[in-house]
């Protein structure tokens, strides 16, 4: 079945700008990381494997500001051979270990992120909150599997904010809206997004890079989908937060703090 599927195991020479934007501005582009073509060959297998690993299913009126913000699909690539090859393909994992400056990284976990239309607010927000690991090289790559308007949704980012670490206890809600809304405005920091994008476009930032999306206000799903990466190095954190026990729990059972973590190399 993979056998007819496009060949992402090669590593591609990415400009040097782009590393040097990642480091100055916790965010950068990535145009054409992989290609249309090679996007729609894998789309139809997480089409199809994402609804499995579906985190919300309550319609989109009754959801909270997190829920109505996307459809949440975890781990996919359990699910599917052809979904496994697409998340861990070398080509990917080794632009992600090169714009962090280290020699290999390790897969955190992948989501599908499909924004409904009519979908709300992604609110401003740290991933790494969320995240039990010990070390500033972390970063989300984002791809889009359709082509992406700015009135579909995409993520826009705050220049900078990766060197203030950890802005404190804020889940993705009304509540990291607010407070990080403000250190934005009051640290002065440029907000950046990137649209229109391509399929096979990618974003990366940093975990504690600040970012958010407007609603979905088109009429067609803003589908894309994130792989997280980490440093193969890094340890487990201290498990101070619920979310990052439970983080912990799901993506790096068996793993105590200050331990490595467990995930496959890349």
């Amino acid at each position: 079945m993979r056998a007819s599927l496009p060949d992402l195991s090669d590593e591609r020479a990415l400009p040097e700008a782009c590393r040097e934007e990642f480091r100055a501005d916790g965010h950068a582009l990535v145009r054409g990381l992989a290609s249309p073509e090679e996007v729609a060959a894998y789309r139809p297998a997480i089409l199809e494997a994402a609804p499995g690993a579906r985190y919300d299913h309550r319609p989109l009126e009754e959801r909270d500001t997190y829920g109505r913000a996307f459809v949440q699909m975890m781990n996919v690539w359990r699910r599917d051979e052809r979904v496994r090859a697409f998340v861990f393909a070398r080509r990917f994992a080794a632009a992600a270990a090169w714009l962090l400056g280290v020699p290999s990284v390790r897969l955190y976990h992948d989501q599908a992120l499909f924004k409904e239309p009519g979908g709300g607010f992604t609110p401003w927000h740290q991933d790494q909150f969320y995240w039990p690991l010990d070390t500033p090289h972390t970063v989300t790559l984002w791809m889009p599997l359709v082509p992406i308007e700015p009135a579909m949704g995409p993520m826009v980012f705050a220049s900078g904010s990766q060197r203030l670490g950890d802005l404190g206890d804020y889940a993705i809600g009304d509540a990291s809206q607010a407070a990080f809304a403000q250190v934005v405005e009051e640290q002065g920091l440029p907000v950046r997004g990137y649209a229109p994008y391509a399929p096979g476009d990618a974003t990366f930032h940093a975990g504690w890079t600040l970012h958010r999306a407007d609603g979905n206000a088109s009429d067609r799903m803003r589908e894309a989908i994130t792989i997280i990466y980490y440093a193969a190095d890094a340890r487990v954190a201290p498990l101070d937060r619920p979310a990052r026990r439970f983080d912990r729990d799901t993506w790096l059972a068996g793993c105590e703090p200050g331990g490595r973590g467990a995930r496959p190399s890349r």
